[in-house]
Order: structure tokens, then sequence, then C-alpha cells
């Protein structure tokens, strides 16, 4: 009788514990299920007419980013070729995606 009445209470620990909900400070389930609750993305590509800085302060314009952030973005663009150097709504995207156009660089806004 003694074992049997540990063991239900172990069973209901348990499915009580199951039950609980975790919420963590700054999670949003959409974004962990879809990568990106926003769903839109700016690419920018490199090119050899911009040079390092136009591109970091075009893009600190551009996005509201840390100089750090915008530097890092660039050095991307410089050594890999290209960067995504954003991630929003399709009209925030397009909003600084024409804002980084105004130096002559390619950038596109594509679906996440």
């Amino acid at each position: 009788m003694y074992a049997r009445s540990t063991i239900l209470k172990s069973v209901e620990k348990n499915v009580r514990m199951a039950a609980v909900e975790i919420v963590l400070p700054g999670f949003d389930i959409e974004e962990s299920i879809t990568g990106n609750a926003e769903g839109f993305l700016v690419i920018v590509y490199d090119n050899s007419k911009n040079t390092f800085d136009e591109v970091t302060m075009i893009l600190r314009k551009a996005t509201s980013c840390s100089q750090e952030e915008a530097e890092m973005e660039t050095w991307e663009v410089d050594h890999l070729g290209k960067s995504v150097v954003h991630q929003g709504s399709r009209a925030e995207c397009e909003k600084a995606a024409g804002i980084i156009r105004t130096i002559g660089i390619r950038v596109e806004v594509v679906e996440d």
C-alpha cells in the first residue's frame, strides 16, 4: 500500500509539473517557430564604388544600428560579397533599402 501511494503522489507531481507554463522575458514564440516574426530581410551586395566608411554610414542611417553593428555588416559585404543588414516588416525593409540605395550600392528586400 505504501509503494502505491508513493507512486501515485509521484505521478500527480509530474502531471502538475508538466502543466506549468514557462514564460521567458523577451521570448517570442512566433519568432522561435518562423525564425523571424517580421518576415523580410534587407541584403546589401559588394561593389567597387563605395568605400567602407560610406557603407557603414548609410547602414547606420538606414537601420539605426550601432557603429559596431554597421562595421561588422560592412565587413561582411566587403569580404563575403553580401550581408543581411536588417530584418523587419516589408514596409520597414523597403524604407531602409531605399535609403541604402541612395549611395548607389545594390540592395534587395527578400522574404525570409
